[in-house]
């Protein structure tokens, strides 16, 4: 198992995230990220629109770029 905050992963808060994979920190920093904008709260909501800019870019590249490094960070914690 390794561990991530919302902030390693581009998020607004220091939630821990603890998974066996990227991919299934993935899903539970989105499922964290879905739960803030439900609530409205700004600091995650002007994250995620952050992040929608990456996507959005011309230039794909970068949200590979992007996501290839948190996947590196991942890889680079060590097991609990």
């Amino acid at each position: 198992m390794k561990s991530m905050t919302c902030n390693e992963l581009g998020g607004a808060c220091g939630a821990v995230f603890t998974a066996e994979t990227f991919e299934e920190i993935q899903e539970k920093s989105k499922k964290h990220g879905m739960d803030m904008f439900q609530k409205q709260d700004t600091a995650h909501i002007q994250a995620m629109q952050k992040m929608r800019d990456l996507m959005q870019t011309a230039d794909s590249k970068n949200m590979a770029k992007w996501l290839k490094e948190k996947r590196l960070a991942f890889e680079a914690k060590p097991e609990e």
